[in-house]
């Protein structure tokens, strides 16, 4: 942790009922996604030696964890979350003398570096997987392998073991002609499902975890963890299989049925995580580990973080990002503040008494915020609605994150052409939705990819003003590998760094405020006028100190709920505001009143 501009917590205040505290209490993790951070070799894709050559402005910002996306080796079908090798770095983004540079220099400015962890799924390149396609190979058994559907020529539509859909468009099974068989891919065809199952399986996992520990990582953000159980019959066949007690259910609008119901929350995911905390990391001190959580309600996040159980320490949820979607990923509609607060508020109440919370908007899958559910259409509504979605997050109970370029006020890449997109997931869905199941127009698919399409968040890091932001050189002769936002010009590091009023000066704020103030960290959160169509307020309570947080999450004036007013009682005075999207001044006559301005939000101490 860095330790400059920081208050211990007292030991009398638990984050949830772990003791002592967890250091990841009143820490906040910053997330790199390392092809688009800093390219130091001029070939257009980041690098490690960028990452450590940023690492000062990162201890400036004053987080605590770097959290990398994927650098392992990779054919990087899907930018590196498709492994091929797990203990070797990929040359796209250095060597493993590269990383123990990056480790030493981040732990020597009080940095911590947790590791992207993709183990429900490899590469198709993995030595793993090419042993598996032979059926007499020790490895036989660690995908899930199956054969053609009785009476079907594998190979051909209508033979897949089942009629399940992949997330990344398509069928989720391939044929291989070397096994004659099918593999189970939940996301792209190079990404086959690892067979948890088997107990070799998990324990070259553990060993490959350990490996990395050893060398120094501090923890790791674990890939779609919550996928790694299945569930099957009580012969051990998958729903839909033939002969299989489980019906797969109905087939969709793209020509499939969903896996997600028998591939989320298993029913020995407790056990594997359980198991992989007592063989990775029971013993160690100072580590961190979260998990991806697709298809875990807030509920089951309360167990699988609770301390007493063994598992986890943090889980990403995902209710929250899916409020403007509807169905379909990509039928997108209005964002609604009740919505939002309706499902943030479902999250903060499970962990009330156990277990612990991540807080985030974006990250490399997810679009940017701003542009999103805020205001990017000219500089005070982007700067203003970045502020008051970053007060938000930031001030509720749980450990944030931040995407790379968050902390500016980064927008979305605005793409109009489909040339334009580098991922996977949006070409595919484009494909699916609109030239093969026809179930979307290409106008509103298009819309739906510049809203909510992942390469929103990974235009590369916006450090100046140049030709290529800073991110390679200006006279590089390779091109970044996905177009630099034409606005870098006026949203980059180098113009917000030195400003205190800036996206990037409120941030420091925000994780300041996080960690010297204990109510701030750990206090108790209690919703306040959920009713209100634009506002969202809510109270931080620690012992005797209360703290009310109301931002208005709309681009028009709103009214100061009535049951906020109460709580103000006769106004505050400017000593009051500890933060405030605008100024202290501003919030006390806004609060007189009795209206926020557009995209205001204050942090008010009763």
């Amino acid at each position: 942790m860095t330790d400059f501009n920081r208050s211990v917590l007292p030991v009398a205040v638990r984050s949830n009922g772990a003791t002592p505290n967890p250091w990841w209490a009143n820490a906040v993790v910053y997330q790199i996604y390392p092809r688009s951070f800093q390219d130091t070799n001029g070939d257009g894709i980041g690098d490690l030696k960028g990452i450590t050559s940023r690492l000062d402005y990162l201890a400036d910002l004053g987080v605590d964890v770097l959290w990398l996306s994927p650098v392992y080796r990779s054919p990087q079908d899907d930018n590196g979350y498709d492994i091929s090798d797990y203990q070797d770095i990929d040359p796209l983004f250095g060597t493993l003398d590269d990383m123990d540079e990056l480790l030493a220099e981040a732990h020597r400015r009080g940095l911590k570096i947790v590791m992207d962890l993709v183990v429900n799924h490899t590469s198709d390149e993995h030595a793993w997987f090419q042993a598996s396609r032979d059926k007499d190979d020790p490895h036989a058994d660690w995908y899930w392998w199956r054969p053609a559907r009785p009476g079907h020529e594998p190979g051909t539509p209508g033979a897949e073991p089942n009629r399940w859909g992949s997330y990344f468009g398509g069928s989720a099974w391939q044929y291989d002609p070397k096994r004659g068989e099918y593999y189970l891919h939940q996301f792209s065809r190079k990404q086959p499902d690892l067979n948890w199952e088997n107990p070799e399986v998990r324990k070259a996992v553990y060993r490959m975890m350990n490996w990395w520990m050893d060398r120094g990582i501090d923890g790791f953000r674990m890939d779609v963890i919550t996928l790694i159980s299945k569930h099957l019959d009580s012969h051990g066949r998958l729903p839909g299989e033939v002969d299989s007690e489980l019906s797969e259910g109905e087939i969709g609008e793209e020509g499939y049925t969903d896996a997600s119901p028998f591939c989320s929350d298993g029913p020995r995911l407790d056990e594997f995580l359980a198991e992989m905390r007592r063989e990775v990391f029971e013993g160690r001190e100072g580590y961190m580990n979260v998990g991806e959580a697709p298809g875990i309600t807030p509920e089951r996040n309360e167990f699988i973080t609770d301390p007493a159980h063994k598992e986890l320490d943090m889980l990403f949820l995902f209710d929250h990002v899916g409020v403007d979607q509807e169905g379909s990923k990509w039928n997108t509609v209005p964002f609604e503040v009740r919505n939002l607060r309706a499902r943030l508020a479902d999250q903060q109440e499970a962990v009330r008494n156990a277990g612990w919370a991540s807080l985030f908007f974006c990250n490399h899958d997810q679009p940017r915020v701003v542009s999103r559910w805020g205001d990017d259409s000219d500089r005070e509504s982007r700067e203003l609605s970045a502020k008051a979605f970053g007060m938000l997050l930031h001030m509720h109970r749980g450990t944030p994150y931040i995407y790379e370029g968050e902390e500016l006020g980064m927008t979305n890449a605005h793409f109009t052409k489909l040339d334009q997109y580098r991922d996977l997931e949006a070409i595919n869905a484009y494909r699916q939705r609109v030239e093969e199941a026809r179930c979307q127009s290409p106008e509103s698919m298009m819309a739906a990819l510049a809203l909510i399409g992942r390469d929103n968040s990974r235009t590369p890091m916006q450090w100046d003003a140049s030709r290529y932001a800073g991110f390679t050189a200006a006279d590089a002769a390779t091109e970044p590998w996905i177009g630099v936002n034409p606005n870098h010009v006026e949203i980059n590091a180098a113009e917000e760094f030195d400003d205190p009023d800036s996206v990037y000066g409120f941030y420091k704020k925000l994780i300041a405020m996080r960690h010297g103030n204990a109510t701030v960290a750990t206090g108790e959160w209690n919703l306040v006028a959920a009713d209100s169509e634009q506002v969202y307020s809510f109270t931080r309570t620690g012992g005797d100190d209360t703290i009310l947080v109301m931002v208005n999450l709309t681009g028009r004036t709103a009214r100061v709920p009535a049951e906020v007013a109460r709580l103000l009682g006769n106004g505050v005075s400017e000593s009051q505001v500890l933060l405030s999207t605008y100024d202290a001044v501003h919030g006390v006559k806004s609060i007189a009143r009795g209206e926020l301005a557009r995209w205001e939000g204050v942090v008010i101490q009763l």
